[in-house]
């Protein structure tokens, strides 16, 4: 099955991203927006596997989480790869996000040890909003996402990530169906860790 580990976020930073796409969409540019029920935050991805494989991610996943305790993130600036001028991928970063890269590095180490691959980049924390298909209104398009990050604010998206979840991801014509394979709570010890 396709799978990949992420971060799921609440439904109140989820309809905030939406309106984002909202205002970028206006700009009537060739792109392929995340709908805001998938939108989440990408740990590893880990394409095909196995079904024998599922376990020895769960107690990967297991190890990880019981090491580490819940902690606070926040969405901050817009920004696309390769660079805003010539958006690929439409994504809005974090703040706060040290942890986030620990675990996904973590994870990197030992998705190896069961003969997953390795990225080929240096993992980036980020939530994609969109993939950009073609040139169409692209102009328009990197003027809206200059003038959000402008005059964009995001004093209330502080939100708390409490586990760490594997989806299965199944591809239709109408866009991918995520299914949650299981989700494992970040210890709750948190009270000291979330607020370093």
């Amino acid at each position: 099955m396709r799978a990949f580990i992420a971060i799921q976020l609440p439904e109140d930073v989820r309809n905030i991203i939406s309106n984002i796409q909202d205002e970028l969409k206006q700009t009537q540019s060739d792109v392929k927006w995340v709908k805001p029920e998938n939108i989440h935050l990408t740990l590893k991805f880990l394409g095909e596997i196995e079904q024998d494989l599922i376990n020895k991610i769960n107690s990967i996943l297991k190890g990880i989480t019981q090491k580490s305790s819940s902690f606070n993130l926040c969405l901050s600036s817009l920004g696309a790869f390769p660079k805003l001028q010539y958006a690929r991928v439409i994504w809005i970063g974090l703040t706060n996000d040290k942890r986030v890269s620990e675990i996904a590095n973590d994870l990197e180490k030992e998705m190896l040890k069961i003969g997953l691959p390795s990225e080929s980049r240096p993992f980036s924390s980020h939530i994609t909003l969109g993939r950009v298909r073609s040139g169409l209104n692209r102009k328009a398009l990197v003027e809206k996402l200059e003038f959000l990050n402008k005059n964009l604010s995001f004093p209330s998206t502080e939100f708390k990530v409490s586990s760490i979840t594997l989806f299965k991801s199944t591809l239709t014509p109408q866009g991918p169906i995520y299914e949650v394979i299981f989700d494992c709570p970040l210890s709750s010890n948190n009270t000291l860790s979330s607020q370093r």
